[in-house]
């Protein structure tokens, strides 16, 4: 065999790889989503989004219910991309957790959820400049952008979230834009 033929052998098997994995890829996105498994991590969602927003003085994001509004959100209002990428990252998360700490992550301990929610995080960031555009709208959101997004949409439109954790005025009469925050004073509910 000469050289001219071993190289083209070698170009048309990494095309080849490479395709075959795109395909997988394209596949494993496009698929109907795992909503089944969702379900039974439900306190998976929940200790990940009650990290993001603890209980303090106000409620966080478990006694606010926003385990159940990422559930109806990733099962009725999501596209399928987006759904499996977010199934995908749980697993992943899950993996992690269980590979580093030897358990899963609601049996982690505080500190150690904070590292583990770190981690993905800035795996999570994408490239500077275009190049994380064009990731962002072929590749989709990461799974931890879709986690944080959907914490806080569900936190805010909550009734403990709105009521407690922000400030509320059912009617907020006149619409004034420009007023500046006290000190400690709350974000307000209402647009």
């Amino acid at each position: 065999m000469n050289r001219r033929k071993a190289i083209t052998r070698i170009v048309y098997t990494g095309i080849g790889g490479t395709l075959l994995f795109g395909g997988y890829k394209w596949w494993d996105w496009h698929k109907t989503p795992d909503i089944a498994w969702l379900q039974n991590h439900k306190d998976l969602v929940a200790a990940l989004s009650e990290t993001i927003i603890p209980t303090t003085d106000t409620p966080g994001a478990r006694e606010a219910g926003v385990a159940d509004y990422i559930f109806v959100m990733l099962r009725d209002a999501t596209d399928v991309k987006t759904a499996n990428k977010f199934i995908d990252g749980l697993k992943d998360l899950d993996h992690y957790c269980r590979s580093h700490y030897d358990r899963s992550y609601p049996q982690c301990s505080a500190e150690e959820q904070r590292t583990v929610l770190q981690h993905f995080a800035d795996k999570a960031k994408p490239f500077n400049n275009l190049a994380g555009k064009i990731e962002t709208v072929y590749l989709g959101a990461p799974f931890f952008h879709t986690l944080k997004r959907l914490t806080a949409e569900g936190y805010c439109t909550s009734e403990a979230g709105a009521t407690k954790g922000l400030a509320y005025l059912y009617i907020p009469g006149h619409y004034q834009g420009c007023i500046a925050l006290q000190p400690g004073q709350k974000a307000w509910a209402t647009r």
